[in-house]
């Protein structure tokens, strides 16, 4: 751990020009990060509830709860450190990071309620500010100058952050002087016997105080939001923010120890101005330090939020003309974050938005940590930040997020959680084009890699058999019912992959193959088909299809099962029939159909699929499996299966029956049994057509013809096809014949 904080520490202070001023007018490390930061850091808590921690906890008490709140922020501001050292954070600070990382939706679900946060914490802290002008002008209307100074806000902000920051330094000189006015008050007057007073009142717990404390530690980011005002935010922002943390983390070291020498604990408990009391001078140096704290805080609001709404709305995630050039500042956004901020004074009690407020602010936290956690995970390359944390610290962070939440409150958390939910359910029914990536892919990919591995070490079985499908198309638009029957018989067990197969040379081919497999997708998700699109150029049909059949698939994963659409002549019809020979070599099961589309149920109907069985070539195991996966989709939902055959008499009727008796309860598949007798003055065909005609779906068995029998087996296929409905010959080219549907159905 040491190696890891002295490597973060000599990364985070390398000497920059950014540091000490801006260039082209933008903001360096002091002014545009150190300093809102720590003026949000060293606010209102500080001022007026530490004295209030320490008496109803105690001094050792109050410390560890200072350790614990800082650990958890630290964590945070090295997490988004070491994103903002990745790459350039762009204008909307934690938005950015987030949105990068995980996606619009979710950066947005999470944006717009930061935006909201943001602008609502301007009227808090004029609420504030307002309602501490009591001690020097008792009879102040605290509505109408929460609404004023929030004016006074805004005009601060319409000058440009620049101008709005650089009065920040003579605040943060005010707060420095309050301190060493309470250093010295407590030095002079205090006494050290209050020290050994190591427990407070017992009236409130340890996490109910510490949940008042808390909040004095969340405006780490203060600065983040400002990334697109700052001359090189991949220094400035880690640089400023850890510096701004750990000169909080001491100043709170510091405070409780003064304010334990100065005043005893029922003092401590019951005045929240104690600070004027014990600090020289009293309140002419303590109040200017309160104000200028709270003032800055709310700047600091009316610069993020503006600049979080124009990050949303150049994503058009927010109205687009709310989206200020890039390098302006964002008078728009800035002048609907005024109107909120001033319509929410009129909302009166603000207590319970504040809440509220605080859980935003936490899950964005939280929502950081996490980013960081799974970009170290998902290994990918383009990760190389100059600050590097274990991802297992950040996954702490992001916990201790989540823990501080619900300790605080449990039903505002939940209020938050919510909101935060349903934006995402909303914004991710709107496709939008990103054109950078996020780290989901790269998280499916070291997931898929993790389980490809531990796929290779598991043996396959009969009992493991799934049906990867492979669906060969012409034309993916005129192919879709059979792409849909190639979906139905995998029934979500298996991947089914789309291809369309172009004969011609790869490089003199008037096709953008690329363009075409995105086209193909599209239409797949389009009609709610879920498959992946394919294109490859052959030489020929029949060639092609084996060398696409052995080479689809990745490690474990290789398709086991092809589909053929129903040629137009017998030629071709012949050309798919001779790969099944090859396909049986490489344990590859084919079925050549003809897909019609569904024809709508009446109330109170079932769908009907006709299984002929035969029980010479051993394709009836996949014959019914495929049958049951069917009916296991919505559209086929209680379809009524019927396994037919065909006895030559009645000793072999009895027998088939007998067989099939047996098998199908045996293998769990709710299916009807009929065996026909074989009359004399019927064919085979005329039986089937008077059986099946009216069904659904028919699955009949296909035999390996012998080589150079093509032709003719050609004809007679196509001639019982002729006039069926739906139709599927099936040839079982598995590794497991015979045990698919005794072990292969889960």
């Amino acid at each position: 751990m040491i190696p890891h904080l002295v490597d973060i520490w000599s990364k985070l202070f390398q000497r920059t020009p950014a540091s000490v001023s801006g260039a082209s007018g933008k903001l360096g490390t002091f002014i545009g990060v150190f300093t809102p930061t720590v003026l949000t850091i060293l606010g209102v808590i500080m001022y007026l509830r530490f004295g209030w921690v320490i008496g109803h906890v105690g001094l050792w008490q109050a410390l560890l709860i200072v350790v614990l709140a800082n650990a958890i922020t630290f964590v945070t501001a090295l997490s988004f450190s070491a994103v903002a050292t990745n790459s350039r954070v762009g204008v909307g600070g934690a938005y950015f990071i987030i949105s990068r990382s995980l996606g619009l939706e979710i950066g947005a679900a999470i944006g717009i309620p930061l935006f909201f946060s943001q602008t609502l914490s301007v009227t808090l802290y004029a609420y504030g500010l307002a309602e501490s002008l009591r001690f020097v002008w008792p009879g102040i209307p605290v509505q109408a100058a929460a609404f004023v100074i929030i004016l006074l806000v805004g005009v601060l902000a319409f000058r440009g952050a620049g101008g709005a920051l650089r009065l920040q330094v003579p605040i943060l000189l005010l707060i420095a002087v309050s301190m060493l006015a309470l250093a010295a008050g407590s030095l002079l007057h205090g006494s050290p016997d209050r020290l050994l007073v190591s427990a407070g009142s017992g009236e409130f717990s340890f996490w109910t105080v510490f949940a008042v404390f808390f909040p004095a530690v969340t405006g780490i980011m203060a600065g983040l939001s400002l990334s697109g005002d700052l001359a090189d935010s991949r220094r400035s922002i880690p640089q400023g923010t850890v510096l701004a943390t750990l000169t909080g983390f001491a100043v709170y070291l510091v405070v409780p120890v003064l304010l334990c020498l100065g005043a005893d604990p029922a003092d401590l408990r019951s005045d929240s101005l104690i600070w004027t009391r014990i600090a020289l001078l009293g309140p002419w140096l303590i109040l200017p330090g309160l104000w200028g704290a709270i003032f800055s805080s709310a700047v600091g609001s009316i610069l993020g939020a503006p600049r979080t709404l124009q990050a949303l709305a150049m994503d058009r995630m927010a109205p687009r003309r709310l989206a200020s050039p890039r390098g302006e500042e964002p008078i728009a956004g800035l002048v609907v974050a005024l109107v909120i901020a001033l319509g929410a004074v009129f909302l009166g009690d603000l207590n319970t938005v504040a809440e509220v407020v605080s859980m935003f602010f936490l899950s964005v936290y939280g929502t950081v940590n996490l980013v960081a956690t799974l970009e170290k995970l998902s290994g990918n390359p383009s990760w190389r930040p100059q600050v590097q944390i274990p991802w297992w610290l950040s996954l702490v962070g992001a916990f201790g997020c989540i823990g501080v939440m619900v300790l605080i409150n449990v039903k505002a958390s939940l209020v938050a959680m919510m909101v935060v939910l349903c934006l995402w359910l909303l914004l991710r029914r709107h496709e939008r084009r990103e054109d950078w990536g996020d780290v989901r892919r790269d998280l499916y990919e070291a997931v898929i890699r993790w389980a490809l591995v531990g796929l290779s070490r598991r043996p396959m079985t009969a009992r493991n058999w799934r049906p990867h499908i492979l669906v060969f198309v012409s034309n993916i638009d005129r192919r879709l019912p059979l792409v849909r029957y190639g979906a139905w018989f995998s029934q979500n067990r298996g991947v089914v992959t789309a291809c369309e197969l172009v004969v011609g040379d790869l490089l003199n081919l008037d096709l953008d193959v690329h363009e075409r497999e995105r086209q193909i997708d599209a239409v797949l998700r389009q009609e709610g088909i879920v498959a992946f699109g394919e294109v490859d150029v052959v030489a020929n049909i029949e060639q092609g299809i084996l060398a696409v059949a052995q080479a689809n698939g990745i490690a474990g994963i290789e398709s086991n099962t092809v589909i053929l659409g129903w040629p137009n002549d017998l030629e071709r019809l012949a050309h798919f029939l001779r790969v099944i020979r090859p396909l049986n070599y490489l344990n590859q099961s084919l079925l050549i159909g003809r897909a019609e589309p569904l024809a709508p149920l009446q109330e109170g109907e079932r769908r009907t699929i006709h299984v002929w069985w035969g029980g010479l070539q051993r394709n009836g195991d996949l014959m019914l499996l495929l049958a049951y996966l069917l009916s296991r989709n919505a559209e086929w939902r209680n379809a009524r299966i019927r396994v037919l055959s065909i006895a030559s008499n009645k000793l072999a009727e009895e027998q088939t029956r007998r067989v099939l008796a047996k098998l199908i309860p045996e293998i769990r598949i709710d299916a009807e049994i009929e065996v026909l007798i074989k009359s004399e003055d019927r064919s085979v065909r005329e039986m089937i057509h008077a059986e099946s005609s009216g069904v659904d779906l028919v699955i009949l068995g296909l035999a390996l013809p012998e080589e150079g029998k093509e032709d003719a087996y050609a004809a007679r296929i196509a001639e019982l096809a002729e006039g069926l409905p739906s139709c599927f010959f099936v040839h079982n080219g598995s590794l497991f014949i015979g045990e698919l549907v005794s072990h292969g159905i889960d």
